[in-house]
This record gives C-alpha cells, sequence and structure tokens, in this order.
C-alpha cells in the first residue's frame, strides 16, 4: 500500500476528477497471480485496506465486487496470456519474468468516493450474459458482472494503452 497511484488507470481518473485534483487521497496496489486462492487474497487485501482508510463498513459490498472482478479478470484473462507451460498445460508469465501476474487490484480512495479496478491481459470487452442485462438466477455462472451492477454505484471498463495490452475493469462505490 502507499499514497502513490500506479499507472493502471490514468484514464480512469481523468473520467472521475476528484476534490483535489492532484492526486487521489490514498491508493493501495496488489498483482496477483493465477491461482484460485488469489481471489482470497484479493479480499483480505481489501479488507486491510478498507481498515487502514477507516471504511470498514464498506467491506461486505466491496469485497463481494473484488471477488466477482478478480474471479472474471482470471476466468476471461488467462486465456489472453501468452503460453508458457513447459508441458504443465498452464498459462502464465514465463519464470525468468519474475513473479507470475495475472491480474492487478487497485484501489483508490478520493474524498467521497471508492474505486476498485482489476486489470487483466484480455481486451475482449466485459459482457453481462444476457441481452437484457439481467443474469439468469438458475444458471450456475454469468452473474458476475450483473452483482457488480447491483452492489456498485457504477462500473465500466477501458482497454489499456500504450506498452501495456489488456483492460481495467472498474467500480465506484460513494463512501460518504
Amino acid at each position: 500500500m502507499g499514497s502513490k497511484g500506479t499507472p493502471m488507470l490514468d484514464q480512469l481518473r481523468a473520467m472521475f476528477p476528484h476534490v483535489n485534483a492532484s492526486a487521489p487521497a490514498s491508493t493501495a496496489m496488489i498483482r496477483l497471480p493465477g491461482q484460485p486462492d488469489s481471489v482470497r487474497r484479493a479480499r483480505m487485501f481489501t479488507r486491510t485496506t478498507l481498515q487502514d482508510w477507516r471504511l470498514p463498513e464498506h467491506f461486505d459490498t466491496v469485497a463481494l465486487v473484488v471477488s466477482e472482478l478478480v474471479t472474471n479478470a482470471l476466468r476471461y484473462g488467462l486465456d489472453a496470456l501468452p503460453r508458457h507451460d513447459g508441458g504443465t498445460g498452464e498459462r502464465g508469465l514465463p519464470p525468468s519474468a519474475g513473479a507470475e501476474t495475472a491480474v492487478e487490484l487497485e484501489l483508490m480512495r478520493y474524498a467521497r468516493r471508492l474505486i476498485c479496478a482489476v486489470r487483466d491481459g484480455s481486451e475482449a470487452p466485459p459482457e453481462i450474459s444476457t441481452e437484457d442485462g439481467a443474469a439468469d438466477p438458475a444458471a450456475e455462472s454469468g452473474r458476475g458482472l450483473y452483482l457488480v451492477d447491483c452492489f456498485s454505484d457504477g462500473w465500466g471498463w477501458r482497454p489499456l494503452t500504450g506498452d501495456r495490452r489488456g483492460k481495467v475493469v472498474w467500480a465506484v462505490f460513494q463512501t460518504g
């Protein structure tokens, strides 16, 4: 955690001007490997960050959305990573690239809102699974973005630009 922002959400910050135009009040970022345990790690990171920011009352809602965004990034974003499996059938960065990062989670706190954003390597836009935007309650999957839409105050996505490929899917929460 720290007070300096990362380049992941420069475009998003421009869309949501804040009270102090120089910087968000706080930012925190974690890189997560392409493993199922990463969803639990993202929730733990969110809990610790919100406690540090004195926003623990927002944990349940934010953690639900973080879980859905990270799950989607792992499910759909890993297919976009180059294959470096060495015969194991797993996707990921080559071992020489250091820690295998599949997704990044960034939390940004502003005066009256919180933004959580997840970056993955896929350039495909996120989609709510049905034409009318409502999830099928009997389906075993496909409700993630519907839940994000229901529990956040807004969400969206942006393709990454420059040298980075992929996209950022973000959700915003009013905190005050």
